[in-house]
């Protein structure tokens, strides 16, 4: 059998048993959630420059707030477990057990590291917000620092990319390598900043489900190119991983993702995004989260400057709420585009 097609049977099984773990795993999460309600206590009312939310509470009622979080454990749980199973699989003498373990140095390391570390950051934070304690609005981390704790770890995975690996240029498709010498470690920092920004996309039922089971599903793709199979059987198990939270967060959603999921996604991609030199198609495969990250930008910087508002509300698909669209109508048009953007971004990078 070609060793392509072994390769791409070891990402899809991967995926699918990804899948099959975290389906498994929700009927054991689901009542410890609502056995401690584990959820917020009220309806964020306030946003983050202080001024009242008049159109978020207008569509997200009282109901909503007994509705748990911390479902993204799913997701960093399903993949640290397969990792770890398929590893030590790995030391029998059965070849495709061996052949199925995706824990190696080279390409999967870090990115498992920056999913943990910032997943558990965002364990914290939402921990924190279901006890309302903090002095953040509604509970949990203040935003300075959880942004103080991403560019840590921002600065741990830049310094092994830089130190360790020795990366020292950005891909330009089309146009090959541009060299940018020291200036990777604060690129670096800067991209992991700007994608966990768009993870403001995490409100409503199933959107960013949706919207990063894409982006991973495309890097799979993208890294199964460049021959980085244990890089593309990671994503798949993310991917795979989602896709069964998404399953139970279509509309009623079971639970929602919270910091700890959105956290170590953004994170884990940004890792993802510099391992397969597709940084610069970055913002086109996940298009969404710029679009979601730019109207909060733009939002904030227009009451502070012409002190009126661009939106009705913001993030992007609150406006579209406030325009009386239907939550489900908002999330799939969203998904539509983001595939779209998705294979665009993928054409583009595999062209270069």
């Amino acid at each position: 059998m070609p060793e392509i097609t072994i390769d791409v049977i070891k990402i899809f099984t991967l995926g699918a048993a990804a899948f099959i773990l975290a389906f498994w795993l929700t009927p054991v999460l689901t009542p410890f959630l609502y056995k401690y309600k584990l959820w917020r206590k009220e309806v964020r009312t306030r946003s983050i420059d202080g001024k009242e939310l008049v159109f978020f509470k207008k569509f997200h009622s009282e109901k909503e707030v007994h509705v748990p979080r911390l479902g993204g454990l799913l997701v960093w749980l399903s993949t640290l477990i397969l990792a770890f199973i398929f590893f030590l699989l790995s030391k029998t003498n059965i070849w495709w057990f061996q052949k199925l373990n995706f824990l190696s140095r080279s390409q999967t390391w870090l990115p498992l590291f920056a999913l943990i570390a910032a997943s558990l950051v965002g364990l914290l934070d939402d921990i924190l917000q279901v006890l309302k304690k903090g002095k953040y609005i509604g509970g949990g981390l203040k935003l300075k620092y959880r942004l103080l704790l991403v560019i840590l770890i921002g600065l741990i995975g830049a310094g092994w990319f830089y130190y360790k690996l020795g990366y020292r240029t950005i891909h330009i498709p089309g146009n090959g390598d541009f060299f940018i010498g020291i200036w990777y470690v604060p690129f670096f920092v800067l991209v992991m900043l700007a994608v966990y920004s768009g993870g403001v996309i995490d409100g409503l039922d199933g959107l960013a489900g949706g919207v990063f089971a894409t982006i991973f599903g495309s890097f799979a793709g993208i890294a199964l190119f460049k021959g980085q199979v244990d890089l593309a059987a990671f994503c798949a198990v993310i991917a795979g991983s989602i896709l069964a939270f998404l399953w139970f967060n279509i509309p009623p959603a079971r639970f929602y993702m919270g910091e700890t999921g959105i956290l170590g996604l953004c994170c884990a991609l940004t890792v993802v995004a510099f391992l397969t030199d597709s940084i610069l198609v970055l913002p086109i495969i996940g298009f969404l989260l710029v679009v979601e990250s730019g109207s909060v930008i733009l939002q904030l910087l227009s009451k502070k400057i012409f002190h009126k508002k661009i939106f009705l509300a913001a993030p992007l698909h609150h406006h579209f709420e406030a325009k009386d669209w239907p939550s489900y109508k908002i999330t799939m048009r969203f998904w539509v585009i983001g595939v779209v953007m998705a294979l665009i971004g993928l054409a583009i990078r595999l062209l270069g």
